[in-house]
């Protein structure tokens, strides 16, 4: 016969009272008729688990279900006052922020650029104050996305060199709230992974351009960084004509390809790619020389690691540079098959990125200190589900 897992009170608690804020995390507010359903709790438990939760106000009421028949039902949500989640895309001339809160829901956001003369820290830090003064919460944790290597411990090394984790030291300091730093790109593919086209990949390797290129590798489900965060740096892949050493694509690049091409250095890449979209001969030599760099870069990498496709992110998703891709890659299809998609998120990958993680990192450090406050002298159903393990 069944017999519940025997155990301390205090475990069970946990159980129980984890598995109510990540369904109404996970799901909205939820009548405790959801909340059996979504946790497999008896009704007892679910009960006591939330008068408890009421108590420490991690849950509060959120009207009521009048869709369903019979009598109508009090929904709960987690409470508005939890707090926040700051995510970061830090650009190269600006950055954008983004409020989270613990369902993943973005609560409000800036964009602002970065003064000639001013302090990074002090610019992103500034954006996230004016934006926690439009809401009621405390901040709890932010996650910032920069260009650059980004070493296991958040020491960051870019153009200026390593920080040594000076950036987020500081940046830390200024907020009152843990910073976890991340590369971009990195977060670009962790948001393909979750939600994008990477969400049915075992593997897949990112290609974003934008003032440089970078890549996010996914092997077997997750994000590779390697030993020392340098994963995915393939700008610097080797390739004729291309001088060991010097970028495959990016701004500087982009600039060359248009001085060679009698076209206009001065204009963005996106100026060039829609000038070949509207069949200016100069723009489309320019997209097709992008193009095959990126299929070499693509081929470097499937010779490696063979990931089951390759995702264009950031420039590298425009219609003309998407078309000289497959063209060239065609080329190559009998020797090295490669398949190509176009990313879910554009150049917002990054941010939506940020803005997953950020999320995640909220819910398990509010989660953490609201479940063993409530933990105390309180008596759950050991007949539930969610704890109930039958052995025969």
């Amino acid at each position: 016969m069944a017999r519940p897992l025997a155990g301390p009170q205090t475990l069970l608690r946990t159980l129980n009272g984890r598995a109510i804020l990540e369904s109404l995390a996970r799901r909205g507010p939820l009548t405790r008729a959801e909340l059996m359903t979504e946790t497999g709790l008896s009704r007892t438990a679910v009960t006591q688990v939330l008068r408890m939760l009421e108590g420490s106000d991690a849950v509060a009421a959120a009207g009521v279900d009048r869709d369903t028949r019979g009598p109508a039902a009090g929904r709960v949500s987690l409470h508005p006052a939890l707090g926040y989640a700051a995510a970061v895309h830090v650009e190269p001339s600006a950055a954008h922020v983004a409020l989270v809160d613990a369902t993943g829901a973005v609560r409000v956001e800036t964009h602002g650029p970065f003064p000639p003369l001013g302090d990074r820290v002090d610019h992103i830090a500034g954006l996230i104050e004016a934006c926690l003064e439009k809401v009621h919460g405390p901040l709890h944790v932010a996650v910032i996305g920069v260009p650059g290597i980004v070493t296991a411990d958040g020491a960051i090394r870019d153009d200026q060199g390593p920080d040594g984790g000076a950036f987020r030291a500081a940046l830390s300091a200024r907020l009152g709230a843990p910073v976890r730093i991340e590369n971009d790109v990195n977060l670009a593919a962790l948001a393909e992974l979750a939600d994008g086209r990477g969400a049915e990949l075992a593997s897949f390797a990112l290609l974003l351009l934008d003032d440089g290129l970078g890549g996010g590798i996914v092997i077997d489900g997750a994000l590779h960084r390697g030993f020392s965060g340098v994963a995915g740096e393939i700008t610097f892949l080797p390739q004729t004509p291309v001088p060991i050493g010097a970028p495959v694509l990016g701004d500087a690049v982009v600039r060359d390809l248009a001085l060679a091409h009698g076209r206009d250095p001065e204009e963005t890449v996106h100026q060039h790619l829609d000038a070949a979209a509207a069949g200016d001969e100069a723009a489309l030599a320019m997209a097709a020389e992008m193009g095959r760099r990126l299929t070499i870069v693509a081929g470097s990498i499937a010779l490696v690691l063979d990931p089951e496709a390759f995702i264009l992110g950031g420039v590298a998703a425009h219609p003309v540079l998407v078309d000289a891709v497959a063209r060239v890659a065609e080329e190559y299809a009998a020797q090295l098959p490669m398949r190509f998609l176009v990313s879910s998120f554009g150049p917002e990958a990054p941010l939506v990125g940020a803005v997953q993680e950020s999320a995640a990192a909220l819910r398990a450090t509010v989660f953490s200190r609201l479940v063993p406050s409530v933990d105390r002298g309180a008596s759950v159903d050991h007949g539930a589900a969610a704890v109930d393990r039958s052995v025969r």
